[in-house]
């Protein structure tokens, strides 16, 4: 019998995968993590929206490293006892802050599915990446983009945006910014004094520079100044600067807002433009017939970023950029490599893969929850959905103006409703009042500035919050209003 020293390594290590060895034992541990998860979802209103972490439960993750193994029973007696309690809590309905989707049964069961499967989908020819480009069809027949347009999922918007605005660099650039860089270009970009942080840190990304990214006036409903933009696009011209491209905002995150799309189409058709839309919850309003035309001009843009995990309530992560062009957008990020091996025929035949169109070659199968999501609700529903939050919006901005106590601080132009409760030193009234509700585990309301005042900012995004989750989430605030007034006199 050979015994070299690599034969005799080999034999000393054990002989097992990490597969389980009885595997009916783990058949019933997964099947109790699953009930538990949907008994977690469907009595969700039985708990709090947050908890603060004890120090307790945040020690449990401050331990060594492990390096023996831990019984599978006991590793999910952790979960269940110091992770599960203790999440942002957007699954429940009280959760208004932010614009975060409360996800759906369907998605988590997808989740599984992707799990079980293990596929990366960077390339390769699979049946996952015919899934994620059937996605990509069905936005852009959603979003009027044509049928040839490519797109690709991201994690989420603020990566949908960074790819946008690496497209229409390399538009405005050609083909040498990917060797040489901006190599000094005074390359200049618009967007709305309310667009969201990931347009000025995706500048910064992309080697363009913060301050490259004029930030446009709004109007009182916070929309960007077509006229004011018109003026600034003419005056870096005239400076020697290179404006190349605009950024629409479908659905504000401060207030819901929706840039007039077709205006700014129409300008950047004139001026050379790329257009791109940050669409981050507000795009999927088309889904809603009353909602639709209100974002007319969408179909014009040049890319679009959006995130499914918002309004369309599929598990995190799930983002995706639409590109009207895709030579330009294969052109932005495809790069030979001879270890990927492409064919004409076997795994590695069928591109362009996903990786020509993005950054990451290792990437999970997040298309699954997207699909499973569109086919098991259907368009329609989806509709009603979001129809639905922007009715509560309604109502409870209504209440708001009705209330003595409280001072609408925008119009409700979606589903986002900016107010605040009257007194003195209101800034750090609210932001008491918003960090008590939250502790209280009552509501999840977030903060933001308008006007140089905080608001309280209840943002209902999650299809299962209801009109006396709003209900409750006001007679909070005004209990605490009338708590923190009384305290202080």
């Amino acid at each position: 019998m050979s015994n070299t020293p690599r034969e005799a390594a080999l034999r000393a290590m054990p002989g097992e995968t990490l597969d389980p060895q009885d595997w009916d034992e783990i058949r019933a541990q997964g099947h109790r993590m699953l009930d538990d998860m949907i008994d977690y979802i469907a009595t969700i209103r039985e708990r709090p929206v947050w908890r603060p972490i004890p120090d307790v439960v945040r020690a449990q993750f401050r331990q060594d490293l492990p390096r023996e193994p831990t019984h599978l029973d006991e590793v999910y007696r952790t979960f269940t006892d110091f992770i599960a309690p203790y999440t942002t809590g957007n699954v429940h309905p009280g959760f208004m802050g932010w614009v975060h989707g409360g996800g759906t049964v369907v998605g988590m069961l997808a989740e599984l599915l992707a799990g079980g499967l293990n596929c990366n989908l960077g390339g390769r020819d699979q049946a996952g990446i015919e899934v994620e480009r059937q996605i990509v069809r069905w936005a852009a027949e959603l979003f009027g983009f044509p049928p040839e347009a490519s797109g690709v999922l991201v994690t989420g918007s603020s990566a949908a945006n960074l790819y946008g605005v690496l497209v229409a660099r390399r538009r405005a650039l050609g083909e040498g910014v990917r060797e040489r860089g901006v190599a000094g270009a005074r390359l200049v970009a618009y967007a709305s004094a309310a667009a969201h942080g990931c347009i000025p840190r995706a500048m910064d990304v992309a080697g363009l520079g913060r301050d490259n990214l004029r930030l446009v006036a709004v109007d009182d409903r916070y929309r960007i100044d077509v006229s004011a933009l018109a003026a600034l696009i003419r005056r870096d011209r005239a400076e020697g600067a290179h404006p190349f491209l605009v950024v629409g905002t479908a659905g504000s995150v401060d207030t819901g807002a929706i840039d007039d799309l077709d205006a700014l189409a129409e300008l950047c058709r004139a001026e050379r433009l790329s257009f791109h839309v940050d669409g981050a919850f507000g795009a999927l309003g088309v889904l809603a017939p009353d909602l639709k035309p209100r974002l007319q001009g969408l179909e014009r843009a040049d890319s679009l970023a959006l995130d499914f995990h918002k309004w369309g309530q599929v598990q995190y992560d799930a983002g995706l950029v639409l590109v009207r062009d895709e030579a330009l957008h294969r052109a932005t990020f495809a790069a030979p490599a001879a270890y990927l091996g492409r064919g004409a025929r076997g795994l590695a035949a069928n591109s362009p893969w996903p990786v020509d169109y993005g950054l990451e070659l290792s990437r999970g199968f997040r298309a699954l929850k997207v699909w499973m999501t569109l086919r098991a609700y259907g368009t329609e529903r989806l509709g009603r959905s979001i129809a639905r939050t922007c009715a509560l919006a309604r109502l409870l901005e209504a209440q708001v103006r009705r209330t003595p106590e409280l001072e609408l601080l925008a119009p409700a132009e979606l589903n986002i409703v900016c107010f605040r409760h009257r007194g003195p030193d209101p800034d750090r009234l609210n932001a008491e009042i918003v960090a008590d509700l939250q502790e209280s585990g009552i509501a999840v309301p977030s903060t933001t500035r308008l006007g140089g005042a905080l608001a309280i900012r209840a943002a209902i995004v999650n299809h299962r919050t209801s009109e006396r989750d709003l209900d409750a989430m006001l007679e909070a605030v005004l209990a605490r209003g009338r708590a923190r007034l009384e305290g202080n006199r």
